[in-house]
């Protein structure tokens, strides 16, 4: 075994229990990196992040291996906060400063003293306050609101924004010094998207997680479970995932979850895309054979389906192209299947296209054909639905219709 390799993982998964942070994707690993070097200074941090990508668990890490960890760790949600209280909510306001101010108040800042705050969607401040926080981080000082005397405060700065700041300074609603003063250190977090090896591990996690806390038995994902949770996009990132999971773990207790309970859960958002690394090498090809490519992978949405071409291609009856072959009589999206060899196989309720003595000898015209009908069936001949089902646009599923001559039954 090759001794660096050894050391590397080690190392990685070393800092993962240091910092409370899974994963080993490339992204993930730089990330902690930047926090084991970082933290133990008082630095400003800026994280850059999506939405739900755990920007709030790397302040907390930043935190928690400080020389501050044993003082307040204050997160502030500046999106949450209206513009007309924002200022009084971070520095406090004196008695009298408004009205319904009947007492002295400390804000944000005060109660961070000595600590760490975390600034969450700093880009939501309006620039008055920004000009206030840019004295904060060169001055270590505010003024309460209402107050004539500065307040000195001892205080860590870790912001956050799932906003692209530099093209917010540039549109002039982020204020240039304040950014420059932030992105001394920035750490971007990774969205999940782009670190797609780590959503097993995390899937494991969050479900043995709930499992415990909700004293329910768990028995684990199939591998064509991961296949699938892999494949979508999950534009709430890990916060997503995390619900998904949760909401599973409850409602599936006692079962191994499997493929056709993930794409239920889904409900038939996992439709592969092209960032897929599970689907065909893209080769060159015209706009009819890509056409038929995008309709042949959205046979992935089907389960029972994907169940039994799986069970076929185990048994050898869905053979491999010979050379020459043509590509009228195969497509390799029929290859891509989830790895879930213990699922059900109702052949009654199977549709003919998947019948394993005809399935061999179908052309991707046909099996284009069915998906067509079965879709425009599914959405009750709303051709505009179907049509956005199928990534097709409308004008080209009106050709197919007419080139199939499919009619609704009465």
């Amino acid at each position: 075994m090759d001794n660096s390799i050894y050391f590397e993982t080690n190392r990685t998964d070393t800092l993962q229990q240091k910092f409370g942070i899974l994963g080993k994707s490339t992204g993930v690993q730089s990330m902690l990196e930047t926090i084991e070097q970082v933290a133990p200074t008082d630095i400003s941090v800026l994280i850059a992040g999506e939405s739900g990508s755990g920007k709030e668990l790397v302040a907390s890490a930043l935190h928690k291996h400080s020389r501050r960890s044993h003082k307040p760790f204050v997160i502030v949600n500046c999106g949450a906060i209206p513009a007309g209280i924002i200022e009084s909510e971070l520095f406090g306001h004196k008695k009298g400063a408004f009205t319904g101010a009947q007492s002295d108040r400390k804000g944000y800042f005060q109660s961070a003293d000595g600590g760490t705050i975390f600034l969450d969607e700093i880009g939501e401040t309006p620039l008055e306050t920004q000009v206030k926080l840019l004295r904060v981080l060169e001055q270590g000082e505010f003024l309460p609101v209402g107050s004539s005397t500065s307040m000195k405060v001892d205080v860590r700065i870790v912001a956050a924004s799932n906003r692209n700041l530099e093209k917010e300074v540039e549109a002039g609603s982020f204020r240039k010094d304040l950014f420059y003063r932030l992105k001394a250190i920035t750490i971007t977090v990774p969205s999940l998207r782009d670190r797609r090896e780590d959503i097993a591990a995390l899937a494991n996690k969050f479900a043995n997680d709930c499992a415990v806390r909700n004293q329910i038995l768990f028995k684990g994902f199939s591998e064509g479970a991961f296949q699938v949770m892999r494949q979508h996009s999950w534009p709430g990132n890990i916060r997503e995932l995390k619900n998904f999971i949760e909401s599973m773990v409850i409602l599936e207790k006692g079962g191994v979850i499997k493929t056709d309970v993930i794409y239920r859960y889904l409900n038939a958002e996992s439709t592969p895309t092209e960032m897929n690394p599970l689907l065909p090498v893209k080769l060159d090809r015209n706009v009819d054979q890509a056409e038929r490519e995008l309709i042949l992978q959205q046979l992935f949405m089907l389960r029972r389906e994907i169940a039994e071409m799986k069970e076929l291609i185990a048994q050898g009856v869905v053979p491999r192209p010979q050379e020459g072959s043509s590509s009228e009589e195969y497509h390799p999206a029929l290859e891509v299947l989830p790895d879930d060899h213990n699922q059900e196989i109702d052949s009654e309720s199977s549709p003919a296209i998947l019948n394993p003595t005809l399935l061999g000898a179908l052309t991707a015209a046909q099996v284009e054909k069915e998906l067509i009908t079965r879709s425009l069936e599914r959405f009750n001949f709303n051709k505009r639905k179907t049509a956005q089902a199928l990534e097709m646009a409308e004008r080209t599923l009106y050709r197919k219709i007419k080139e199939y001559d499919i009619v609704k039954e009465s």
